[in-house]
């Protein structure tokens, strides 16, 4: 078996959807787990739809997954160059190959004659609008020209597109290594565009050459491209032989929420969740599409939700590190339908990680978070400790600002509905006679602290219980975090005593 190469072919035009990071994460996965190379190749052949900067935005994303390809744009190899764009040279000598062979031919209509053309189709009640085998001797073409006049209209400049040649009442056949045996009738094949009349290749001819002359051996790709499977497997076969065609996967579509369609950017929106892996900000409109990596996912939890959407290990584990993903990961495992996407599944997947991660991997980037909320961070032993008391608290990189705030400034504003009701002069007694007796304390632990707290509230005959939660508000601001004597404990002495001194003056 010759070496694994697989490829990841994005198009620079937006976003990165997190259906092209399961994509690519498929993809390494195959090839790590079999030795072998992962590719990216970026196709920018469709030059009007190229939007600026989002080459690089890709590999932005793939850096935040730690995911590196062993060849591409960025890092060469022996198969460069990687953009297709600097390839255009090669495409057009594999399609005039195609034309002196008689599988493909010069198309001449305009815009305007193609559509008036399906309008007149459609007026006769034909099931088909394309441009194919009933349709193209009517046509602009050198199929219908005679030599001559196809020479004449080239020499003469007239623009032209080269569309591939499909043979009528015949049928395409590949195996996909998720699907099995596929089998496509070529009467619901049209005749797909080759070379587009700027001198570009479409994605049909230069995905196959390229595939061919880098030597990829499997392709894996979104289900979508299935209606495209019986043109490539014709270009193979005219171009290379089959026998040289990589082995195809067709990946299930990512689905919305509630199972109907595709999973889009426009759901994301109405929905309230990220669909990209990073924030994108569009060049023409600057508006900002949010992603997972800001809105606090760890690349690890990312990838290893994504691997699940559509996956199955065929084990009840769930969480899954990059090298027990590679290790488990077959493509027979894959689903042929759809996977339901779930947002709170997602975020069910990045608490696993916050647990599992030591606070070290991902303190940069909540540090980050606190200091452009105000928040500066001075003693990176206090700040892992913080970290490490409230991460069972946190679903999201982000949540720890309100979890793990108030350890570094103390609260401007206090939840008084949850005290003031409950509120009397015997519990505003008890807080001043506790702050005598904290600055007596020598021991500040968390244990001796509660000692003190539980012996003189009986001595006042208070119940405790009536008595932490109004602690709690006052160091905190509000009804959460860890044990409200641990918290004393770890903002210490002073500023334990100076919170409770300024809440009373709110509450009384």
């Amino acid at each position: 078996m010759s070496k694994v190469r697989v490829r990841f072919a994005p198009s620079p035009t937006g976003g990165l959807h997190l259906g092209g990071v399961r994509t690519v994460l498929y993809n390494y996965l195959f090839a790590k787990k079999h030795g072998g190379d992962f590719i990216v190749r970026v196709e920018d052949t469709d030059q009007s739809r190229f939007v600026e900067g989002a080459e690089e935005y890709i590999f932005d994303c793939l850096k935040w997954c730690g995911i590196e390809a062993d060849e591409s744009v960025v890092k060469g190899g022996a198969y460069a160059p990687y953009r297709q764009s600097e390839r255009k040279d090669l495409y057009k000598a594999y399609a005039e190959k195609l034309v002196v062979d008689g599988h493909a031919y010069y198309a001449f209509d305009t815009p305007e004659e193609i559509e008036g053309m399906r309008v007149q189709r459609k007026a006769a009640g034909s099931g088909s609008l394309q441009y194919d085998a009933g349709i193209r001797m009517k046509m602009n073409n050198s199929l219908r020209l005679l030599p001559d006049e196809t020479a004449a209209l080239i020499a003469s400049g007239k623009p032209y597109v080269i569309r591939i040649k499909v043979e009528d009442n015949s049928s395409v056949a590949f195996t996909d290594m998720i699907r099995g045996e596929i089998t496509f009738d070529t009467n619901n094949v049209d005749d797909k565009v080759l070379v587009k009349a700027d001198g570009m290749p479409t994605y049909h001819l230069a995905v196959v050459v390229d595939d061919f002359l880098m030597k990829i051996t499997h392709a894996f790709r979104g289900e979508e491209w299935l209606p495209s499977a019986p043109v490539h497997i014709l270009l193979w076969k005219h171009l290379f032989g089959i026998e040289h065609m990589p082995q195809w996967a067709h990946l299930p579509l990512i689905l919305k929420p509630d199972g109907n369609g595709k999973l889009s950017k426009r759901d994301g929106d109405r929905l309230g969740f990220p669909v990209y892996a990073m924030d994108w900000t569009d060049p023409k409109t600057n508006e900002v599409t949010k992603g997972f990596k800001e809105l606090g996912f760890l690349p690890e939890a990312f990838l290893n939700m994504l691997a699940m959407l559509g996956w199955n290990p065929g084990t009840e584990q769930e969480v899954f590190t990059m090298e027990e993903m590679m290790e488990a990961f077959s493509m027979d495992r894959v689903h042929k339908g759809g996977a339901k996407f779930d947002f709170e599944k997602a975020k069910w997947f990045n608490h696993q990680w916050l647990q599992k991660l030591s606070v070290v991997s991902y303190g940069l980037r909540v540090k980050a978070i606190l200091e452009d909320k105000g928040i500066v961070i001075t003693d990176d032993v206090y700040f892992e400790k913080v970290l490490d008391l409230v991460k069972e608290r946190c679903t999201l990189l982000t949540d720890f600002y309100e979890q793990a705030g108030y350890f570094f400034k103390a609260p401007t504003t206090w939840d008084e509905a949850a005290v003031k009701p409950k509120w009397n002069e015997s519990k505003n007694d008890f807080f001043i006679s506790f702050i005598k007796k904290l600055k007596e304390e020598v021991d500040f632990s968390a244990e001796k602290i509660e000692i003190v707290f539980k012996e003189l509230a009986t001595e006042k005959n208070i119940k405790p219980g009536e008595l932490q939660l109004p602690m709690r508000v006052m160091l905190v601001g509000a009804k959460f975090g860890p044990g409200v004597f641990e918290i004393a404990t770890i903002i210490g002495k002073h500023a334990t005593i100076e919170r409770i001194e300024r809440a009373l003056d709110i509450f009384k």
